[in-house]
């Protein structure tokens, strides 16, 4: 092998998720959560910069000499679609590159729970889905723009950076406008999303004041808004939104939030009980009228409590998730552990099977 359309492919074959091209190091690609080499030498500096480089249109070189970060996506006839980011590493230029499934998959191919397609049904307000980096949420937006875009007939503006997935039109018309090539910024977009008769205003993430401000306006005034955070659960993220927000506007954004929010849907990807995959682990936090008393007095803490007793109105833990989840033997007790919010809370719940199921 010896160029990177090779090494995408390769990528593809063996079942990968990213491929990374970084400065004397073989290119190497992310199995199952580890990174194996490929068997080539390593690459030096102008190596990388040549090949990268080389994947760009004039418009993306400049916009990333400018930058000095690049989000792109990349067609590679015969292996498939990848959403790349370029970026400087100590003067150098490297690369990472995550493969993007040719077919949407399902919410419940994801592993989320049947609430989920519930949620889709709102007409308006904002849901979140959060996580860290490589949880999976632009697939799981994915998934509810294709299962609302089946089931309901209007229009579904979508804004991201880059475009990953494309749709179809289906019973809804789906536009997507890509940041660089569409559109100059989100908060641009998103103002004039507000003029183009949208139903669903899709926003690949809540990036500043202004994004999010006008994304609340927008579930605020008739239209679903769905969107992430890089937030590990609802709390983080309920806090996150506020603190964006300079002091004196806090309490009209927490105001609005009580009045837009939907739900937040946060997830995790853990390596499978099999070693082969990962399995998603998820809670759901639904506004209601507990957790908007507890978003204006901002007591963040009580938000989990809210979520256990909260099971009637479709709220699932992280810690719950995990429970089943382990319980399904689809990831082992070690690994929900790790991820537990409570792992003694947790280990206590499983004892009673921890014998049957590990002897």
């Amino acid at each position: 092998m010896n160029d990177v359309i090779d090494w995408l492919r390769a990528a593809k074959e063996q079942d990968g998720s990213d491929l990374h091209l970084t400065v004397d190091k073989p290119p190497l690609i992310r199995i199952h959560g580890d990174l194996c080499e490929l068997d080539i030498p390593p690459l030096s500096a102008d190596e990388t910069r040549e090949i990268i480089i080389g994947l760009l249109t004039e418009r993306q070189r400049a916009e990333l000499e400018k930058n000095l970060d690049l989000d792109f996506a990349l067609n590679v006839d015969n292996v498939g679609r990848f959403r790349g980011n370029a970026h400087y590493n100590r003067g150098t230029l490297q690369a990472a590159f995550r493969l993007i499934a040719e077919q949407v998959p399902t919410m419940m191919e994801l592993g989320h729970r049947p609430f989920l397609q519930t949620l889709c049904e709102e007409r308006e307000g904002l849901i979140l889905v959060t996580g860290v980096t490589g949880s999976g949420k632009s697939t799981t937006l994915a998934s509810m723009v294709e299962y609302i875009s089946r089931r309901r007939s209007g229009v579904i503006i979508s804004i991201e950076d880059p475009i990953e997935y494309i749709f179809d039109h289906s019973r809804s018309i789906v536009k997507q406008r890509e940041l660089g090539a569409d559109t100059h910024s989100f908060s641009i977009a998103l103002r004039q999303a507000l003029r183009q008769d949208p139903d669903v205003i899709l926003v690949s993430e809540l990036r500043d004041l202004e994004t999010l401000q006008t994304a609340v306006t927008a579930a605020e005034t008739g239209h679903l808004v769905i969107s992430t955070l890089h937030t590990i659960d609802a709390a983080k993220s309920l806090d996150r939104m506020i603190d964006v927000f300079p002091p004196d506007q806090q309490p009209q954004i927490i105001a609005q939030l009580a009045n837009a929010l939907k739900a937040v849907v946060s997830q995790r990807l853990l390596p499978a009980k099999e070693g082969e995959g990962r399995v998603i682990a998820s809670e759901i936090m639904v506004m209601n009228h507990a957790v908007r008393a507890v978003l204006r007095s901002r007591k963040f803490e009580q938000i989990p409590g809210l979520m256990q007793i909260g099971t009637n109105e479709g709220m699932h833990t992280l810690d719950e998730c995990l429970s089943d989840l382990v319980l399904e033997e689809k990831i082992t007790l070690d690994e929900a552990l790790i991820h537990a919010r409570d792992a003694h809370t947790l280990e206590s719940r499983l004892a009673p099977v921890k014998k049957k199921l590990f002897g």
